[in-house]
C-alpha cells in the first residue's frame, strides 16, 4: 500500500497520485503537495504547505518545517558511515547504526537533484541551488551552491 495507515495526514495535504508514492510512519502537515514517485519513512516530520516534488526521497531523522520547497529529486541521507553487513558479514539492523538527523527550518529552498548529507541544519529560507552537495549547516537566508556547497549569496539581497 503506498500510504501507510500509520501516515498523519494533517488537514488537507494534497497528493494526486496517492498510488505512485510511498508514505510510511511519517507526518505531513496541512496544505503539502507531495510529488509522484516520493518516497518518505518513519520517523519524518514535513511541516504545512511545503510542496515536496517528484522522486524525493525523506528519510527517518528528517524534519521539514513550514512552507519549504524540496525540488525534484532531492535525496536525504540518515547514516553518515552506511553498510550493508557488519564486520562479521551479518545483515546490518536498526541496532548497527547511528541516525543523524537533518533539519530543514522554514521557508528554505532546496532546488532539484540536490543530495543533503545527514546531521546539518538548513537556516530558515535558504536557498539550495540545483545540483549542490550540502555538507555543513546552512545559516538563515544563505544562498549556496555547488559541490560541496558554499555561501554564494544572501537571500535577503534578492527577496523582494
Amino acid at each position: 500500500m503506498p500510504i501507510s495507515e500509520n501516515v498523519t495526514l494533517k488537514g488537507a495535504v494534497k497528493i494526486p497520485h496517492p498510488d505512485l508514492v510511498n508514505l510510511y510512519g511519517c507526518t505531513v502537515g496541512d496544505g503539502t503537495m507531495i510529488g509522484t514517485f516520493v518516497e518518505i519513512q518513519k520517523n519524518a516530520e514535513i511541516g504545512a504547505r511545503c510542496k515536496i516534488s517528484s522522486h524525493s526521497f525523506i528519510c527517518e531523522g528528517v524534519e521539514i518545517e513550514d512552507e519549504v520547497f524540496v525540488g525534484h529529486g532531492v535525496m536525504f541521507t540518515n547514516d553518515r558511515f552506511p553498510r550493508a553487513t557488519n564486520p562479521d558479514g551479518s545483515p546490518q539492523t536498526d541496532e548497527d547504526w547511528t541516525l543523524e538527523t537533518t533539519l530543514v527550518k522554514r521557508r528554505a529552498s532546496i532546488g532539484s537533484n540536490v543530495t543533503i548529507v545527514c546531521g546539518v541544519t538548513i537556516g530558515e529560507g535558504a536557498m539550495i541551488a540545483a545540483g549542490a552537495v550540502v555538507t555543513k549547516n546552512v545559516p538563515d537566508y544563505a544562498i549556496v551552491a555547488g559541490v560541496p556547497a558554499t555561501i554564494r549569496g544572501n537571500m535577503r539581497d534578492v527577496d523582494q
